[in-house]
């Protein structure tokens, strides 16, 4: 195993979706390839402390003081209470408790949750010893090299004096692998995460022609803007530190590139 083939398999090898063969040959490549070990090594760092930052949902204190009041033993009366009037309380008291486990656990929203990815996956390109995996400006040359490395044909904008084309490398977007194309505008890093559109939260009115309409609203996380939207069965998710203006002119490049 070379360290291209190591490197693509690191995620699924720290979230334990390889198989046991995989896996060892990715651990055996780790033994003996000090470059790599720093990879997996640095990007698991910033795995985590992207992880660490992610928001979390807590209880509100009324409903808290709810169930607490519900709890007390002042509040479950004496043993002359009705058996109706004792199953009542404690079907209220069941309801409070399903309440708080469907807040604490449920879910981020799916704009949040696309948005926190697009960002986390644009910083390990950012902060990657090696950003792209076929470095080239080149069109004709990033497209092909994507074959048998993905399960679609990705489409996307060759790239121009405004914004050119730096490269491109496979990653993974929530549950799926993306193809991820790298743009500069001036000394800005601009990445386009192309994924299997179906089964993801896609925000409202990014769907449609290849137009401002189609795109959806510019979301922002710690700095960084994204823009979200799908064409037919793909979604794009483009993502940078740039202007908005900048962003929204490269993101109706890449619409109109890809058919939209």
């Amino acid at each position: 195993m070379d360290c291209h083939e190591a490197r693509l398999l690191l995620l699924d090898r720290r979230r334990d979706r390889l198989d046991p063969e995989p896996r060892a040959a990715v651990d055996a490549h780790l033994d003996e390839c000090p470059a790599c070990r720093h990879e997996d090594t640095a990007d698991r760092a910033l795995s985590l402390a992207l992880e660490q930052r992610l928001p979390r949902r807590t209880a509100p204190a009324s409903l808290r003081r709810s169930l607490d009041a519900r709890w007390r033993p002042e509040a479950r009366g004496s043993g002359a209470r009705s058996i109706a009037a004792r199953t009542f309380a404690a079907g209220v008291a069941f309801a409070s408790i399903a309440a708080v486990v469907f807040f604490v656990m449920r879910p981020v929203p799916p704009d949040p949750a696309m948005l926190n990815e697009a960002v986390n996956d644009h910083l390990r390109v950012l902060y990657s010893l090696h950003p792209v995996e076929v470095e080239s400006s080149d069109m004709h040359r990033v497209k092909p090299w994507f074959e048998g490395r993905l399960d679609f044909a990705p489409t996307s904008f060759a790239g121009d004096d405004d914004f050119p084309l730096q490269g491109a490398l496979v990653s993974y977007f929530i549950d799926r692998k993306a193809a991820a194309f790298v743009y500069r505008a001036r000394l800005h890093v601009i990445t386009l995460f192309v994924v299997r559109a179906d089964g993801l939260p896609w925000p409202a009115g990014a769907e449609g022609p290849g137009s401002s309409r189609g795109l959806g609203p510019l979301r922002t996380l710690r700095g960084f803007h994204a823009l979200f939207w799908r064409h037919a069965d793909l979604g794009y998710a483009l993502v940078s530190d740039v202007n908005e203006g900048d962003l929204r002119a490269l993101a109706q490049r890449i619409v109109a590139a890809s058919g939209g």
